[in-house]
């Protein structure tokens, strides 16, 4: 099956850009400890972060003394580090928010196509800081979670939702072993 486009290269060239700005793709630096968890609850042996950007998840996650977990970076403004990779957890953390809308759902399927066992995914609903280089917002998806949670529904099943400063996040896993599965606050 050929891969569906994710992004555009217009758009792709507008993130590579923004990705010179030090301050711009920080986010994961604030999840790593809830990653960390994770990786521990869940026993995960890799991690895919989808929207790597500079791999300040894995840095973090490094300081965090997280061991013996592969890391597999992804992002279309860095094609360096290679298409995505399927792992136990597939982080994708302050992404959603920046596709393009008429990509969504490719970038979903994406997602649950490299999805082995969990998955961790943050989104912010509001408004970004920044501003991408044609004036737009850098959140071109500025939408609450009754509209996002539907959607995730279709490619995951949410197992945790938690809220957080300015979005939420959630746990998920593949529709189909969701059934069985230990909710993060039990495992």
């Amino acid at each position: 099956m050929e891969a569906r486009p994710t992004i555009t290269e217009e758009y792709r060239r507008q993130q590579q850009e923004l990705h010179r700005n030090p301050h711009y793709g920080v986010a994961s630096i604030g999840y790593a400890p809830i990653v960390k968890q994770l990786v521990e609850q869940f026993g995960a042996r890799s991690i895919s972060d989808y929207g790597a950007g500079k791999c300040n998840l894995k840095r973090k996650l490094d300081e965090l003394g997280v061991k013996g977990v592969e890391y597999f970076p992804y992002d279309p403004a860095f094609p360096e580090y290679g298409p995505p990779s399927p792992a136990d957890l597939v982080c994708c953390i302050d992404v959603l928010e920046h596709i393009e809308p008429d990509y969504l759902d490719n970038v979903l399927g994406e997602l649950r196509g490299i999805l082995r066992k969990y998955a961790f995914l943050t989104i912010h609903t509001g408004a970004a800081r920044k501003v991408l280089s044609d004036g737009r917002n850098a959140h071109l998806i500025q939408k609450p979670r009754s509209w996002w949670l539907p959607i995730l529904s279709k490619y995951f099943e949410v197992i945790h939702l938690q809220g957080s400063a300015g979005g939420f996040w959630v746990v998920a896993m593949p529709r189909s072993e969701a059934l069985d599965a230990p909710s993060p606050e039990s495992a």
